[in-house]
């Protein structure tokens, strides 16, 4: 006789965590009779933080349900927009530009060039942040509260992915994008000894860290930030957007 075989689908969104050769989305597993739906998902490649509704024979399933022979498991992504208790995230250290232009949309965020992955989990779980991340390892470790997978290579294709993915309120140019602190408005008068001739000569209205003290006001480079921004906006309103296109009348 032999070994049974249960069968595991993939929603096309979780298609490119898979192995080349199981990119259709259709996965035959053999049954050992111990392993988890959730242990056979994370073992072809596709973190459990990354999907939503599991099934097994069209009934709704848990992660800790063993496969049997002939089940037929179907696995869906997460849906979008996730809720989140507080829409707040710590990032990898992979994540620096991602890290800046979040703050810059005004979303809670917390990043360390220098943090290992011990202190990113224990930073996530203490403070309650979703860890954002491109390590699908790390999202698979069982200590970790809530983790998500950025998608994207390039830092404006991954702020598009996560302001998509949680659809966060966003307050534009109200956090240092150095450290995370929140900006208030500052007279001239006051930051003027920390500011360089030609600043002082062209500017006149400014914002000062409240955590770190650093200065901002919108220079040469504003137009682009401003571009950064206006991506955001546009990001979690269309992620709105469809999740009450979704809602019934």
């Amino acid at each position: 006789m032999g070994r049974p075989e249960a069968e595991v689908r993939f929603t096309a969104e979780l298609r490119m965590f898979l192995a080349p050769r199981h990119r259709a989305g259709r996965v035959t597993v053999a049954c050992d009779g111990l392993s988890s739906l959730g242990h056979v998902v994370e073992s072809l490649g596709v973190p459990l933080p990354e999907t939503g509704v599991l099934t097994v024979n069209g009934q709704q399933a848990v992660a800790s349900y063993r496969l049997a022979a002939e089940d037929v498991a179907g696995i869906e992504a997460v849906r979008r927009p996730q809720p989140l208790p507080s829409p707040r995230f710590v990032l990898d250290v992979h994540l620096g530009t991602l890290a800046r232009w979040l703050r810059l949309a005004g979303v809670d965020t917390a990043y360390a060039n220098d943090a290992d992955d011990d202190a990113l989990i224990e930073q996530a779980n203490a403070t309650g942040r979703v860890l954002l991340t491109r390590d699908r390892g790390l999202l698979c470790r069982r200590l970790l509260w809530l983790g998500a997978y950025v998608r994207g290579d390039l830092p404006d294709e991954q702020l598009r992915d996560v302001l998509n993915r949680f659809a966060p309120p966003l307050a534009p140019w109200t956090r240092c994008t150095a450290c995370n602190g929140r900006l208030a408005p500052a007279s001239k008068a006051d930051v003027e000894p920390l500011l360089e001739a030609g600043t002082r000569r062209t500017y006149q209205a400014f914002s000062r860290c409240l955590s770190c003290g650093r200065v901002y006001w919108r220079g040469a480079h504003s137009q682009r930030l401003q571009q950064v921004v206006d991506s955001a906006l546009a990001a979690v309103a269309a992620s709105r957007d469809n999740l009450s296109r979704e809602r019934p009348a």
